[in-house]
């Protein structure tokens, strides 16, 4: 395990949180490695209902750590394998940025499904000014997330962008006050936490199929179709009936 982050798991949600604030959250070759395995051994646990992914300190994450670059060979790229792999988490996943997000950073962010910012937060991309170019698979998310002009922005003018131009773009899907964040937080989870399990997994990928043009129509109507003989949806419509929250089983 890397001292990099911690993971947490309770009842069915899961938290990850960067911790080495002393470095900005930046990440080494060896923390992507392990981050990549939790992530993949996270993924294969069946009631879990949420993954967090959040970070302590003045920034969420810095990307990949500059000293530990020059000696890897970057055609197999261990922080694109991380995002690749939070961007196909089969579950909801919920980004929670309390700082600046730079680098390699924005495309974990970008990777999840939700992101919730802080007021005062920032990223920039800074890979032109070093003479390195980004990873192709966070040139496509930042396309699909931001749209052509803003990832042009970022990854060529190399600008900075603030939190109000980060929720202009949709990099962030809310900005509240910093002191509301973690409340804030809380209310998204319990409220992605108490839906129906099945369904989000099934409509999720759903989703990430037709965002990235490689719909499998067959596959998503069969998923849409069990999901009617599911014991969520009985409980769901009982639940409709008696006007109570539902209390979803994940069968």
């Amino acid at each position: 395990m890397s001292d990099a982050f911690i993971v947490e798991t309770e009842a069915e949600r899961a938290t990850l949180t960067l911790n080495r604030p002393e470095k900005h959250n930046a990440l080494e070759v060896a923390d992507l490695e392990a981050l990549d395995a939790i992530l993949l051994d996270l993924a294969k646990q069946p009631k879990l209902r949420l993954l967090v992914l959040r970070a302590v300190g003045k920034s969420f994450c810095a990307g990949v750590d500059l000293g530990d670059v020059a000696g890897h060979d970057w055609r197999d790229n261990p922080l694109e394998r991380v995002s690749d792999r939070l961007e196909a988490f089969p579950c909801p996943t919920l980004c929670v940025l309390q700082g600046g997000v730079y680098g390699g950073g924005t495309d974990i962010a970008l990777a999840c499904d939700f992101r919730l910012g802080a007021e005062g937060i920032r990223c920039f991309i800074p890979p032109a000014k070093l003479g390195i170019q980004y990873h192709a698979h966070g040139l496509r998310r930042a396309v699909a997330r931001l749209g052509l002009g803003p990832a042009k922005r970022l990854f060529l003018a190399t600008e900075t962008f603030d939190a109000a131009e980060m929720l202009r773009c949709h990099f962030l899907d809310w900005l509240v006050p910093a002191a509301e964040l973690p409340a804030r937080a809380e209310a998204l989870a319990g409220t992605l936490s108490g839906l129906a399990p099945l369904a989000l997994r099934g409509m999720k990928q759903s989703l990430n199929e037709i965002a990235n043009g490689r719909l499998d129509e067959r596959a998503a109507r069969d998923r849409a179709a069990a999901s009617f003989k599911t014991q969520d949806f009985q409980e769901g419509r009982r639940a409709m009936a008696e006007k109570r929250p539902p209390l979803f089983s994940g069968r």
